[in-house]
């Protein structure tokens, strides 16, 4: 699924290619990607005659301001749009056509058909689901150190699917949240509860740091991933562990180790992220308490054990 950098990209791309189009009709050959309003015939309607004035993000969601209205578009697992002259042949897999009054269209495609498509009055948007629900943004100013650790700091919870709900921080996914806890030198299974003050400010740095270069970077093409034009993304070629199993680890050289935590694939230094526990057994991917991890701004925490390697956020190809 598309992440906040990917669906960031998304939305500057679109910004570009459209804002400032009008809308002269709709094609919906997918009803049910329409959920609201409930007819997708009333969804076209509304939205005939109507200029898109930008694009813009709330966590994995795309918003389009338009005319009085606002389009809240969810991508999901393989969601994406593209602009292209209206002559052009409809490809397989295309959902919603957005016909323009300058002879292009605004397509959205989807293999797997799990996207969704929403319709508010402005302002609506964030009063009722799905934008409702979304917790922080990650990269807003109100993301503090103790904006994070008093909202997760109290929970006995693993660190990781904290990260994951959306209720909480909005905009991560499994991606970004295991190259943040391995910049951050935390290991995903540990209680939130059990974090000290100074690893909250390394996973909150940690975790603004990654994706502020990934959208730098355009996103993660690990999948089927592309921008509104087309593009992929770049950032798959700097991962440090997520998709590296069994590869050497970018900081160390140690094995990047694959657990399950959550239902979702894991990926983990048992160097650089040690599990420290007071009792009972350590997980998959543990590594002994005293070896030191690496410490995100902290250059020196593990020269002790592991070799030189390049810069933490070299792109490694």
């Amino acid at each position: 699924m598309p992440e906040l950098p990917e669906v960031e990209t998304v939305a500057r791309t679109l910004n570009a290619l459209v804002a400032g189009k009008t809308i002269r009709a709709v094609t919906v050959r997918l009803p049910r990607i329409i959920q609201r309003p409930e007819e997708p015939e009333a969804f076209a309607a509304a939205l005939e005659g109507r200029t898109i004035r930008s694009i813009g993000r709330r966590g994995k969601f795309l918003r389009f301001v338009l005319d009085g209205l606002v389009l809240v578009s969810h991508l999901r697992m393989e969601g994406r749009y593209s602009v292209c002259p209206a002559d052009e042949p409809i490809e397989k897999h295309t959902h919603v056509l957005f016909h323009l009054t300058d002879g292009t269209d605004l397509r959205y495609k989807d293999v797997r058909q799990f996207g969704t498509m929403h319709l508010f009055r402005p302002g609506e948007e964030f009063e009722q689901p799905p934008l409702s629900k979304l917790g922080m943004e990650p990269l807003d100013d109100a993301f503090t150190v103790e904006a994070l650790r008093k909202l997760l700091g109290g929970r006995k919870a693993p660190i990781k699917p904290l990260l994951l709900n959306q209720a909480y921080v909005t905009g991560l996914g499994n991606i970004y949240v295991d190259e943040s806890l391995h910049k951050a030198g935390i290991h995903p299974e540990r209680p939130a509860s059990s974090l000290r003050a100074a690893e909250w400010t390394r996973l909150h740095a940690s975790i603004r740091e990654t994706l502020r270069e990934a959208v730098d970077a355009g996103g993660s093409s690990v999948r089927s991933y592309v921008n509104g034009q087309g593009e992929m993304g770049m950032f798959q070629f700097r991962l440090y562990v997520y998709g590296r199993e069994d590869e050497p680890c970018r900081t160390c050289g140690t094995p990047i180790v694959k657990t399950v935590l959550g239902g979702r694939g894991t990926h983990v230094c048992p160097v650089c992220q040690p599990y420290r526990k007071a009792r009972g057994r350590r997980p998959a991917g543990k590594a002994p308490a005293a070896i030191p991890r690496r410490m995100a701004g902290d250059a020196g925490s593990a020269a002790d054990v592991c070799p030189p390697h390049a810069p933490r956020h070299a792109p490694c190809i």
